[in-house]
C-alpha cells in the first residue's frame, strides 16, 4: 500500500513543543528542570471553573453542543465586552471554538481562499505562518523594527509591493509582549479598512496588559474579526475553548465549517468556561505574581547579559538578544536545557530569518522558578565567557 505525504504538511516544527517534550522527558527522569519555555500558566484554572466541571461531569450529560456553543457561555462572553471594554455585541456574533487554534483555521477559511496574501508580523506566533500555509494561502511577513509592534505605514508599504487580501496580528504579541499603541491601532485600522484588507486582532493575552488598560479591536472597528481564548489570563490551556467575535455575515460560513471540522468545542470545557469571568479576584492574584516576576525579569535578564529586544508591555514573555552568546538559537536552547535544565524557546520559532539571534522566555511560572533560573543561567553563562 502506497503512502502519500503532502508538500502542505512540510512545515516548520513547533519548536516551543518540542522543547517542551525535551523538558517533560527530563522531568520524568528526575532531573530537576524549569520550563520557561511555554506560554502556560502554572495556576490550574480558577475553583469556581473546576467546580463547575465536576458538577457537570455527576449531573449532566457530557455530548455535542450547537456548533456555536451553548447559549450561556456565548452571553457571558458578550456580557464581558460590555463589563472590560464598554462595547456592546450581541451574543450571535460569538463562535466558541477548540481553543484560539481552531478560531484561525475557521477564520482563514472563512475569509480566504488558496493563494490569496496574508500578512503577519516577525517575530510572531509560528503557528499563524504553519496554519496558513497548510490551508494553501500565501504568508507575508512584516519584519518589525525595535520598538516591537506593528505600524500603519509598515501595512501600507506592504500592500503597495503587491496586495494583501488579510491581515493578522496580535497585541500584546507573542513572543515579544510588544502593545500597540491605542493612537498606532487607530491607524492600522483605518490603513487596512481603506485598502479593503480583511483583519485579524489576535487578543488571546488580553487581561495581561502592564502598561494600560486594554483596548480590543472592536472598539475601532465593529467589522474586524476578533479571536480570544481562555488558555492565558484564565489558565485553562488543557481545556481547549476559544473564542471568536465576527461580523454578522461571517457567522453562518463559520459555522457550517466548524459543523464538518470540529462539530462543537468540548460541552465539558463550554459549560467550565461559563464561569471563568467571575473569577476575576483568584485570577488577578495569579496576574500579580506575572508582575513580579516581569519586573524582576526587565532586570535580571540584561544584567546576566540577554538584552530585551522588545518592551515588556503584556503577555508573560521577555523577547532577548542572545547574539552576544550564540548565532544559532535552537543550538543554545539545546545546550541550556542539557546543561542547567532550565527550558526556553529558540528565536527560530518566531522569525525565520533574524530568529537565531534571540530566544524567548516565559514567565507563566512561579516566581521562584523564574529566580532560580537566572541564578543557573548566569553561572552557566560566567563559564562561557
Amino acid at each position: 500500500m502506497g503512502i502519500s505525504v503532502s508538500d502542505r504538511s512540510d512545515v516548520a516544527p513547533f519548536y516551543a513543543m518540542d522543547v517542551l517534550a525535551k523538558a517533560n522527558r527530563l522531568a520524568s527522569e528526575g532531573n530537576p528542570v524549569l520550563s520557561m519555555a511555554v506560554g502556560q500558566p502554572s495556576d490550574p484554572a480558577p475553583d469556581i471553573v473546576r467546580d463547575a466541571a465536576a458538577r457537570a461531569l455527576r449531573e449532566s450529560q457530557i455530548g455535542y453542543t450547537d456548533s456555536l456553543g451553548i447559549p450561556q457561555l456565548r452571553e457571558a462572553i458578550a456580557r464581558h465586552y460590555l463589563d472590560h471594554y464598554g462595547i456592546s455585541i450581541s451574543s450571535e456574533r460569538v463562535v466558541v471554538t477548540t481553543g484560539s487554534s481552531a478560531a484561525f483555521n475557521l477564520a482563514f477559511l472563512a475569509m480566504f481562499d488558496p493563494g490569496d496574501r496574508v500578512a503577519i508580523t516577525a517575530p510572531g506566533y509560528p503557528a499563524y505562518r504553519n496554519i496558513l500555509k497548510v490551508l494553501g494561502l500565501e504568508v507575508v511577513e512584516i519584519v518589525l523594527d525595535g520598538d516591537g509592534y506593528l505600524k500603519a505605514e509598515q501595512v501600507r508599504a506592504e500592500h503597495a509591493k503587491r496586495p494583501i487580501k488579510g491581515l493578522l496580528f496580535a497585541s500584546p504579541a507573542n513572543p515579544t509582549g510588544a502593545i500597540i499603541p491605542a493612537d498606532e491601532l487607530e491607524a492600522v485600522l483605518s490603513v487596512t479598512k481603506s485598502l479593503g484588507i480583511a483583519a485579524i486582532s489576535d487578543e488571546i493575552y488580553h487581561r495581561l496588559c502592564f502598561t494600560g488598560p486594554d483596548r480590543s479591536a472592536l472598539d475601532i472597528d465593529d467589522e474586524i474579526v476578533v479571536i480570544n481564548s481562555f488558555s492565558k489570563y484564565y489558565c485553562m490551556t488543557g481545556w481547549r475553548i476559544g473564542w471568536m467575535v465576527v461580523p454578522d455575515a461571517l457567522v453562518r460560513p463559520i459555522e457550517r465549517i466548524q459543523q464538518s471540522l470540529y462539530i462543537s468545542a468540548p460541552g465539558l470545557s463550554q459549560t467550565a468556561a461559563a464561569n471563568a469571568f467571575d473569577a476575576t479576584d483568584q485570577l488577578e492574584e495569579v496576574k500579580h505574581r506575572y508582575a513580579r516576576s516581569r519586573e524582576y525579569l526587565m532586570t535580571r535578564l540584561p544584567e546576566i547579559g540577554f538584552s530585551l529586544a522588545a518592551p515588556m508591555d503584556g503577555a508573560f514573555y521577555a523577547y532577548c538578544d542572545v547574539s552576544r552568546f550564540t548565532n544559532d538559537s535552537m543550538e543554545f536552547a539545546d545546550r541550556m536545557i542539557a546543561e542547567t535544565f532550565v527550558a526556553a524557546t529558540p528565536g527560530l520559532d518566531f522569525d525565520l530569518g533574524q530568529g537565531q539571534r534571540f530566544m524567548r522566555f516565559s514567565y507563566a511560572g512561579q516566581f521562584e522558578d523564574m529566580v532560580e533560573a537566572t541564578e543557573r543561567l548566569e553561572k552557566w553563562l560566567a563559564g562561557m565567557c
